[in-house]
């Protein structure tokens, strides 16, 4: 919803100027409002990425809490667990669980634990259809896991939620589990296909992720509360690659970045909400 400053009346700024007091700036009125030119304010804490030049581009400095995140992936792989990394061993430094949904591989404890991550603190949960065929998963969305996300995020009792949801889910739930995630003290990411990256979601953040060479990640902001960003970043994740593994890396033609739709440029005048 778009709240125009032209709605004010004018003799507001005038009134305020012969009383002594500042005029009345719209976007401080609610968390939830913002102009289109400024990164929208979050309305509680963010954790902090592990990346300060990703920070820099979030609203609130962070990864934001009570809301979800979705992450836009070409395959598994890419680095999208050590992008998240610092933030989840964070919350493990503070006491609180992980709570994985449907992973597409089984978590490897030596490798998470180079990750700063303690697997004693992970729970991961399958779905039924996800321990058959792989063809079975991927035709028929898994209710019970939906489920079982939805009220892992209404609890608020987990540090951080991951959860790898395939391409058709019912039409209304990604809404019910952004409102599922207002209850949620953490953050809660969401991993789908790249290909859904022209589909509308409810989401407030949305990033595309790929591989930019050897320990390198590609990272373009499709929606944030905010401004759109012109160019994507790139990222340099913690290494997990050999001596020899990374030169023959480096012989490997990096696929060219994927096209984002672009968008419209925002007025500087009109507040956005969500």
């Amino acid at each position: 919803m778009a709240v125009s400053s032209a709605l004010s009346p004018p003799a507001a700024p005038v009134a305020a100027a012969a009383s002594g007091l500042a005029p009345l700036r719209l976007e401080t009125l609610h968390p939830g409002l913002w102009r289109a030119y400024q990164l929208g304010r979050p309305g509680g804490a963010a954790a902090a990425s592990g990346f300060p030049e990703l920070d820099a581009h979030l609203p609130g400095g962070g990864w934001p809490l009570a809301t979800l995140t979705e992450l836009l992936l070409p395959h598994p792989g890419v680095g999208e667990l050590r992008l998240l990394a610092p933030a989840l061993a964070a919350l493990q430094r503070q006491q609180r669980s992980l709570m994985w949904f449907d992973p597409p591989a089984a978590p490897c404890a030596w490798g998470l634990s180079a990750l700063g991550l303690d697997v004693r603190q992970l729970v991961v949960v399958r779905s039924r259809q996800g321990l058959k065929t792989r063809q079975a998963r991927e035709r028929l969305p898994a209710a019970d896991v939906l489920w079982a996300l939805e009220h892992a995020l209404k609890s608020g009792h987990v540090g951080a939620v991951l959860a790898w949801l395939p391409a058709r889910l019912p039409a209304d739930a990604l809404r019910r589990l952004q409102l599922a995630a207002q209850a949620h003290g953490g953050p809660a990411f969401l991993l789908r296909d790249e290909a859904l990256r022209t589909q509308p979601s409810p989401a407030p953040l949305r990033l595309l992720l790929a591989s930019a060479g050897p320990d390198l990640l590609r990272v373009a902001l499709l929606k944030r509360r905010g401004p759109p960003l012109a160019q994507p970043l790139v990222l340099e994740l913690p290494p997990v690659l050999s001596a020899p593994g990374q030169q023959r890396a480096t012989m490997i033609p990096v696929p060219p970045p994927t096209e984002v739709p672009a968008c419209p440029p925002p007025s500087a005048s009109p507040a956005s909400s969500t």
